[in-house]
C-alpha cells in the first residue's frame, strides 16, 4: 500500500553540500539517505516528495557535518498480507517465477502461478499442461501477497496467481470475455423458455 508520511527530523548535512543554498543541499542529503531505504515498521522508502521547512543548522564539535531540523514528506510503499499488486514477469526459473512490482521483488512459486499442472519448458517458459497457458519474461500481471518474511534490507514476498481475477493479464480478459459469453447464452436461452412457455399457455 502506498502512503505519503511527515517526518520532522533533524538532517545531517556533510561537508561536500556546503556550497550549495541549504534547502538544495538539505534535498540531496535526504535523496541519499532514503536510497533503496527499507525499514520494517515504515516500509520502502520511493521518493523524497517535498521538503516542507529547514531550520537553523546546528554544527557539532569533531563532526564536521551539519544538522538541520527539518520537515519532509515521503513517498512510502509497505507491503501487506491479501494485498493485490500489478507487475512485470522480471525472471522465469525451474521453481517459479519472480515478478517486478517496481518499487520490490516478489516469488511466484511454480505451484501458484496458474490453476494448472505447470512445467518449465525449453523456450524458459513456464506452460500449463491442459490450459497450454504460458508464462514467460516481460508478461504482464496481477497477482495477491500470501507471505511476507523480513530478511536483510529488503522483504522477501510470496505471491500467488491462482485465485480468480489474478494472472496474466491476457488470461484475465480471456476469462472475462467467456464470462460474458456464459451470460449472454443464459439470458438468450431464459428469453426463449419464457416464450415457450407463454406460448403453451395460449395453448
Amino acid at each position: 500500500m502506498f502512503y505519503l508520511a511527515d517526518i520532522e527530523d533533524y538532517v545531517r548535512v556533510e561537508p561536500k553540500f556546503f556550497g550549495l543554498p541549504t534547502l538544495e543541499a538539505v534535498e540531496k542529503q535526504l535523496e541519499g539517505i532514503y536510497a533503496d531505504y527499507y525499514d520494517k515498521e515504515i516500509g520502502k522508502v520511493v521518493s523524497v516528495i517535498d521538503v516542507v521547512s529547514v531550520g537553523e543548522g546546528v554544527i557539532i564539535p569533531g563532526d564536521g557535518a551539519a544538522y538541520y531540523n527539518t520537515q519532509f514528506k515521503l513517498l512510502i510503499w509497505k507491503p501487506e498480507v491479501h494485498e493485490i499488486v500489478y507487475g512485470t514477469i522480471a525472471e522465469i526459473t525451474t521453481f517459479g517465477a519472480f515478478i517486478d512490482m517496481g518499487v520490490m521483488r516478489g516469488m511466484i512459486h511454480i505451484s501458484q502461478t496458474m490453476e494448472d499442472y505447470v512445467s518449465f519448458d525449453k523456450t524458459n517458459n513456464l506452460t500449463g499442461k491442459s490450459t497450454k497457458r504460458s508464462l514467460k519474461q516481460g508478461d504482464m500481471c496481477l497477482a495477491r501477497i500470501v507471505a511476507i518474511s523480513h530478511r536483510g534490507n529488503e522483504p522477501k514476498m510470496g505471491l500467488t496467481m491462482r485465485q480468480p481475477g489474478l494472472g496474466k493479464l491476457e488470461w484475465i480478459k480471456e476469462e472475462q470475455i467467456k464470462k460474458e459469453r456464459e451470460s449472454q447464452r443464459a439470458l438468450k436461452a431464459g428469453s426463449k423458455g419464457e416464450k415457450e412457455n407463454k406460448g403453451g399457455k395460449k395453448k
